[in-house]
């Protein structure tokens, strides 16, 4: 990896590299179907209203 003091502008490949990996590494482990049901428990719980609305602020569409 490269050296941590060193300033990279858009396009941080080190960081990219690391996100992919912890990706792959978590779509490895298991624990997707878990984490998704989790998220959808939260949406259907007492905070799913405040998640909707933090979901149309960041202009994101809903999921069919």
């Amino acid at each position: 990896m490269g050296d941590k003091n060193q300033i990279q502008g858009e396009g941080n490949y080190d960081a990219g590299r690391r996100y992919q990996q912890e990706q792959h590494e978590f779509a490895k482990s298991g624990k997707v179907e878990q984490k998704a049901q989790e998220a959808e428990d939260a949406l259907d719980g007492p905070e799913g209203e405040e998640l909707e609305r933090a979901r149309r602020e960041t202009g994101q569409v809903k999921p069919s």
